[in-house]
């Protein structure tokens, strides 16, 4: 009987099978930490996208909350004049329940203005990208949705047929709802001579610091520009709440405050458009001032307002007064001054004179120190008043563009909380 050993075998299943139960062992093992750290991984890709959303929200109430608790915003104005499209980007601060304060100001200005695309619109966009490439530049991402977006046109676009004008604020319109700002259907519009001196009474009275503090005294404005003039103050005596015409006082409210300003606004009418203006002087000899002043008068009787509350009001002027004033070396050019009215007349006798013998570097030197002087005159500010000239108040240009971007913000929160 043969004897069958089978010693070898078992050994080699007796090492066999621990060996095949560790790896069943290492591989569950590997399955289960595999699993683990997959389902730790998924639970905290889900957490860290909700942490994330949180820390968005932190960091966007960073952005608009400075470490001391002031709100941060901005704000974005178009102005196109007639000479020119500008763009003024405003950095604001505020407290809770305070008025803003202006941080910082960018301004950009191209030329020439947006009434010179009238015949051809299409052209008008590439100067208002440029220039909201600039307001892209200096603000931040995370306000492009919250920045209200503007423009305003004045006296050059006023002046054009009513269809031209419209079909250039239509391409603007196209061109700002492309962009990532905050734009509403108002965003885009011609302002009337009215609202323009309103505007500018904001801006000087924010600068000078008088809509800060109810009670102090506010500053009257006095602007001349291409096509319109304005003069703008907050009446303080009852005569001249009860005596103005209609349409010359107007409530306004900014600020949670209402006040009801003296606002008028007129201008010249004449066809400019595809006209040549050929110019000579006067065959006889004449007094030039006088010719001049003659013919002013006939232009601005009936057409201006006398109100004696204005002497005791002091008046910003800027604007052609500015400029006209420096040109004639009644002010200093770069810093402004202040002058008397009676100063204006002196200087358009003497230009005056002085064209009568000599041809002038301005033309129009003459005419314009005489129809300034005399509109002063008609507005009721006697001889020795005195204004102050000035580009700049506190470094900031002294434009209606920063009254019209607290005003429409100010509309905007109006909504807002009513329709909350």
């Amino acid at each position: 009987m043969r004897k069958i050993t089978n010693n070898g075998n078992l050994k080699k299943m007796k090492v066999a099978y621990p060996v095949g139960l560790f790896a069943c062992l290492l591989i569950y093992i590997v399955y289960i930490k595999w699993h683990w750290v997959s389902a730790t991984q998924a639970f905290f890709s889900i957490t860290d996208a909700a942490s994330g959303a949180h820390r968005g929200q932190q960091t966007q109430d960073a952005l608009e909350t400075t470490e001391y608790g002031h709100k941060v915003f901005y704000g974005i104005m178009f102005d196109a004049g007639s000479t020119g499209t500008r763009v003024h980007i405003f950095q604001f601060t505020r407290q809770p329940g305070e008025t803003p304060t202006l941080t910082h100001e960018t301004f950009k200005a191209l030329q020439p203005g947006l009434s010179a695309y009238a015949d051809d619109v299409e052209k008008s966009a590439p100067g208002i990208q440029e220039l909201l490439d600039v307001a892209k530049q200096e603000i931040p991402f995370d306000f492009w949705k919250a920045t209200p977006l503007v423009l305003k046109a004045t006296a050059g676009l006023r002046l054009l047929p009513g269809e031209k004008a419209q079909n250039l604020l239509q391409k603007v319109k196209e061109v700002f709802k492309a962009s990532p700002f905050l734009v509403g259907e108002d965003c885009v519009s011609i302002m009337n001579g009215t609202d323009e001196g309103i505007s500018a009474w904001i801006t000087v009275n924010f600068l000078t610091g008088s809509l800060k503090s109810p009670g102090s005294s506010s500053v009257g404005m006095l602007d001349l520009g291409g096509g319109s003039t304005q003069i703008t103050f907050l009446p303080r005596v009852e005569d001249t709440l009860q005596t103005s015409p209609p349409g010359y006082l107007t409530s306004l409210q900014i600020f949670n405050r209402t006040y009801k300003l003296y606002s008028y606004s007129f201008k010249g009418e004449w066809e400019h458009a595809e006209v040549t203006y050929r110019l000579s002087g006067q065959k006889a000899a004449v007094n030039l001032y006088q010719l001049c002043a003659s013919r002013v008068s006939e232009v601005l009787q009936r057409k201006v307002h006398r109100t004696q509350e204005v002497k005791d009001v002091d008046f910003y002027a800027f604007s052609y007064y500015y400029d006209l004033a420096a040109n004639v070396g009644l002010i200093d050019a770069e810093k402004g001054g202040s002058l008397a009215v009676e100063d204006f007349e002196m200087a358009a006798k003497y230009v005056c004179r002085i064209a009568e013998t000599k041809p002038p570097s301005n033309p129009f030197m003459c005419m314009d120190l005489t129809y300034i002087s005399l509109l002063l005159q008609e507005f009721g500010f006697p001889g020795n008043k005195v204004l102050k000239l000035t580009r700049k108040i506190n470094s900031v240009e002294t434009s209606w563009a920063l009254g019209a971007i607290f005003h429409y913000i100010d509309s905007l929160n109006g909504q807002k909380s009513r329709a909350s």
